[in-house]
């Protein structure tokens, strides 16, 4: 480094070198003061000014970044806002940095550079190691710039113009020496061998040591390092002796934390950068793209069972899923649904027409993230069962022999013609019970005229309570009877009885035909069947063909005996 005695040459060609930044009639003025360390440099809108501790600088109006650097201490920054005519000074007093180089390193020697600035790794001012002046001798009072081994760019700027750019490799205790013309050698230092901790930055009336410290990734880390489709994961970094950083190229704080939501395993770069090199270190966050899922129907087979326009037996089952690692989640036929949780489900069968019904029912669950992983499960549920029609109940009047059953024998009087019949009629009941639980058969007792009205309505009440009573023994629940008497109060004419001898099937033999009395009174000595709620009523066909229809038929009362021999 030359003497402070060439300090008034220096000022004045700094001057001519700051004239440019303003034009003639502008008359802004900025004076900036370097305090310490006096062989700070100047940057005036990213532009390296010079070096040394007083400079006056004519600017246009306007806004503008001041800078000051010095490889060892903080850096200054600060923007000002200069009106026309105003005058602006800055003081300032840099602010060391702590710590130390250690071996290994290697040295970088600059001739022919003057006092344009020395970039190291990168070309802001941030990267300033110096000024070509303070790096151009070996002599005495050594004037060194002192790097970690590696391959470095060297970058000389001046006035916003490179007049140098050359990348070096410098080994260990070897020295590269720098034509700023263009040439470059290389040679031993063993000088380097011999030294231990230095300061960054040290200065003398003519010497300077800048010991420039390796740039180093601390740490860097992806917490959690394995993450489910989705999720985010923190990433984290510590820097040292770096002024840039940048993440998967972006650029970053040199200190930070992100966090971030792959899509994908992805491995993220981290680059660190400053004056003591460029280093790169990688970090891996893991996803888990894989769905995961459950299906299950419970129980697996319902019954189904319609008689007519009611649905007599229709089981339910549980539709249960679980899904993990899953966005999307749908369950046909329902749609979207919750990535777990269960559904009851009562399907009804496709099939209308009667008949046995043997179906399945499937559920598919589709499940998918926006990592690509997907998943897809079924289950079946079988319905069985029938469709059936409304059960036909066959409603015969029940016909009885003369003045039965009588108080003395209540159980008497129920021939086996109609014991057919009514077993007839219970089968079909039962079944129509199933359709409609809450139906009944009305029993309607009926006299012919020969007796009292009250002996009447009560051999009427007789008869219908003999009817309930072997209706009941044959499964038919009592309180779906109901009984009552009209005595002959009701009898059908004579007339009626004609009509319906030319309707019964069952044709009655000429003599009963010409006993026209004879006739009337056993078509009157009946229960008569109503169901309802359908007020459907029994048929009085007389059961002429019957193989007891001639005790049925008599007029005078049978005997006892031939009563219970028929029943």
């Amino acid at each position: 480094m030359r003497t402070r005695t060439v300090a008034l040459f220096a000022i004045v060609a700094l001057a001519a070198l700051l004239a440019p930044l303003s034009g003639a009639a502008q008359d802004v003025k900025l004076s900036v003061c370097v305090k310490s360390p006096t062989q700070a440099y100047v940057f005036v809108d990213g532009r390296a000014l010079g070096d040394g501790t007083q400079h006056n600088i004519r600017l246009a109006p306007g806004s503008h970044e001041i800078g000051v650097y010095n490889y060892g201490y903080k850096p200054f920054r600060t923007t000002v806002n200069l009106a026309a005519g105003e005058k602006h000074r800055i003081d300032v007093n840099l602010e060391p940095i702590a710590g130390s180089a250690s071996a290994p390193w290697g040295r970088i020697q600059i001739e022919g550079g003057g006092h344009h600035a020395v970039l190291l790794n990168g070309k802001t001012p941030d990267y300033l190691v110096g000024h070509a002046d303070e790096f151009n001798h070996d002599w005495i009072w050594k004037q060194e710039l002192i790097v970690p081994p590696g391959t470095h760019q060297v970058t000389l700027i001046r006035d916003g113009r490179i007049t140098y750019e050359q990348e070096v490799t410098v080994a260990a205790n070897q020295r590269v020496i720098i034509n700023a013309g263009g040439s470059t050698k290389t040679t031993d230092w063993p000088r380097g061998g011999k030294l231990s901790n230095l300061p960054r930055f040290k200065a003398g009336l003519a010497s300077a040591t800048v010991a420039v410290l390796p740039v180093t990734i601390s740490s860097f880390t992806a917490t959690p390092p394995r993450i489910q489709c989705e999720d985010s994961s923190r990433l984290a970094w510590e820097t040292s002796e770096a002024v840039e950083a940048w993440l998967n190229n972006d650029k970053v704080e040199v200190d930070g934390q992100q966090l971030v939501t792959p899509l994908a395993t992805t491995t993220y770069t981290l680059a660190a950068a400053g004056p003591g090199g460029r280093v790169t270190q990688t970090a891996t966050v893991d996803v888990n793209t894989v769905v995961e899922a459950s299906l299950s129907v419970n129980p697996s087979e319902i019954r189904y069972r319609k008689i007519g326009d009611r649905v007599i037996e229709h089981g339910t089952a549980t539709v249960t899923w679980s899904t993990s690692n899953a966005s999307t989640v749908t369950l046909d036929p329902f749609g979207g649904v919750p990535a777990s949780g269960n559904r009851t489900v009562q399907p009804t069968p496709r099939q209308t027409d009667f008949g046995p019904v043997n179906e399945s029912v499937n559920y598919t669950l589709n499940a998918s993230n926006k990592c690509g992983g997907s998943a897809t499960r079924t289950a079946a549920l079988r319905i069985t069962g029938s469709i059936e029609p409304i059960p036909e109940v066959v409603l015969q009047s029940v016909f009885f022999p003369t003045d039965y059953p009588d108080e003395r024998n209540p159980n008497l009087g129920l021939l086996r013609s109609q014991r057919r019949g009514l077993e007839l009629l219970a089968g079909g009941f039962k079944k129509y019970l199933e359709y409609d639980p809450q139906a009944k058969l009305v029993l309607e007792g009926n006299a012919d005229e020969r007796r009292s009205v009250e002996y009447n309505r009560a051999l009427g009440q007789r008869r219908a309570a003999l009817v309930k009573q072997f209706l009941v023994d044959a499964g038919i629940p009592a309180a779906n009877i109901e009984t009552a008497s009209h005595g002959e109060e009701q009898n059908i004419t004579r007339a009626d009885v004609k009509q319906l001898e030319a309707q019964n099937p069952a044709k009655a033999p000429r003599p009963r035909i010409g006993n026209v009395r004879g006739n009337w009174l056993a078509h009157n000595r009946r229960v008569d069947v109503v169901l309802r709620p359908t007020s459907k009523a029994s048929l009085r066909y007389y059961p002429h063909t019957g193989d007891d229809a001639s005790i049925l038929w008599q007029v005078p009362k049978p005997s006892r005996t031939v009563v219970e021999k028929n029943q």
